[in-house]
């Protein structure tokens, strides 16, 4: 399989490459030359198989001309080592995908890209840094993905005053192999430090690379949980799902599931005010709009990295995106009421995020399909929003404990880009 650059298709690298570069030398995004496209006896075959095997069929089109077959399941055995779970609740679906050691859906792509790059670094003798920029749950996902492996030091950027009390925790708790800079700015200056140093030859011998969801070793690993659940409902009514869209490496993920052939039929993202991708689907023209502080903190993100990938897997043309993907906006007043509504009417507790998409999936129903909502963390990460919003006290404490037997490591930073270089040029080896 071959990535060619947005912006310049005769930029075209292996999938190694792309993920040891992150993003091409242009500063735009790696997009695949071509999908593979499974036949309809291959997904059958994958129907009622583990989450593994599910995993391997969907990865192995796109790898197997880069690793043995016995490569790949190792690194899915280091990967997929916990459960994501499609749970029954009232008359929806959620896909759990929140059990994960930082009980974010941010640890299966983590994880996944932990074990990739290692796997590429034993085989290069590469020393690597790896970049994130987080608006929230990324950021300790990759720190603890990250954590130890070899050839590789990490720099995790987030927004001072913008991420949850126990999301802080995970950010700055952490390996001796992850500097953890706490930015001056929004989620969306965090995301520019990225791009400028990517953008920054003089900074080519630090060997520069992505964990963001502008990663392709980050977006092929969440197909497979789309895959997974698309599966386990295919005897039941054309799946729809409903995804809480920041970055919109999910969907994008989603959308490139659906396009290997796995039977969903559609998507409903889920914006909170930060709204681009609402927008937009309702007129080509929409421009970007100052973040606004939310709730639902990991969807605070006024320029979604992955929309110009989400726009060409449809051709670029404007009518086929909107007829596979619809948008809804959410509000915080709205997020409140449905956490509190299902609470008291199923006794389970959404978080802020998945909030946001059991109000859209209210809010828009499709009789033709049946919802799968996508949970992406758990309540127990925003327990001191939840209790403040809505008034039910959650239990975080087995996570906080756990967390706070280590030091804190974290460092302040402006959002200037000479800031941030000098950071990246002193980080320890």
């Amino acid at each position: 399989m071959r990535f060619a650059s947005l912006a310049n298709p005769q930029d075209i690298v292996s999938f190694e490459n792309a993920v040891q570069r992150g993003i091409p030398a242009d500063g735009s995004l790696y997009f695949p030359v071509e999908i593979p496209r499974l036949s309809n006896t291959e997904i059958i075959r994958l129907k009622d198989k583990p989450a593994a095997d599910v995993a391997f069929g969907v990865l192995w089109p796109w790898l197997s001309d880069e690793m043995t077959e016995v490569e790949l399941r190792a690194i899915i055995d280091q990967a997929c080592t916990f459960e994501t779970p499609l749970v029954q609740v009232g008359d929806k679906r959620i896909l759990e995908l929140f059990h994960g050691p930082t009980a974010a859906f941010k640890d299966v792509a983590a994880r996944y890209l932990a074990a990739l790059m290692g796997f590429y670094n034993a085989k290069t003798s590469r020393n690597a840094i790896v970049l994130v920029a987080t608006s929230g749950d990324t950021g300790g996902a990759i720190a603890q993905g990250f954590a130890g492996v070899p050839g590789t030091r990490v720099a995790v950027l987030f927004p001072r005053g913008r991420v949850s009390n126990l999301q802080r925790e995970q950010l700055t708790r952490v390996s001796p192999n992850v500097t953890s800079l706490e930015v001056d700015g929004t989620f969306d200056d965090c995301q520019d430090l990225v791009k400028q140093a990517f953008a920054d030859k003089s900074l080519d011998k630090l060997e520069l690379t992505s964990a963001n969801s502008i990663s392709m070793g980050r977006l092929l690993p969440q197909m497979t949980y789309f895959a997974f659940a698309s599966l386990a409902s295919a005897a039941s009514a054309p799946v729809r799902f409903v995804v809480p869209s920041g970055n919109l490496g999910d969907i994008t993920a989603g959308v490139l599931a659906q396009k290997m052939g796995f039977p969903i039929t559609s998507f409903l993202a889920a914006n909170n005010h930060n709204d681009l991708l609402y927008r937009y689907l309702q007129s080509a023209d929409a421009l970007a709009q100052p973040v606004e502080s939310t709730l639902s903190n990991a969807m605070d993100v006024g320029r979604p990295n992955n929309l110009p990938r989400l726009i060409r897997l449809f051709d670029d043309d404007h009518a086929k995106l909107a007829a596979t993907v619809a948008g809804a906006r959410i509000s915080d007043s709205e997020v409140v009421a449905t956490i509190k509504k299902v609470w008291q009417t199923h006794q389970y507790l959404l978080d802020p995020h998945t909030a946001v998409a059991w109000a859209a999936s209210e809010a828009n129903p499709d009789p033709g399909t049946s919802d799968i909502i996508v949970s992406t963390a758990a309540p127990e990460k925003f327990a001191n929003e939840i209790e403040a919003s809505c008034g039910i006290v959650v239990d975080n404490s087995l996570l906080l404990n756990k967390l706070q037997t280590r030091p804190v490591r974290v460092e302040s930073i402006s959002a200037k880009y000479t800031d941030f270089r000098t950071k990246l040029i002193e980080l320890p080896s």
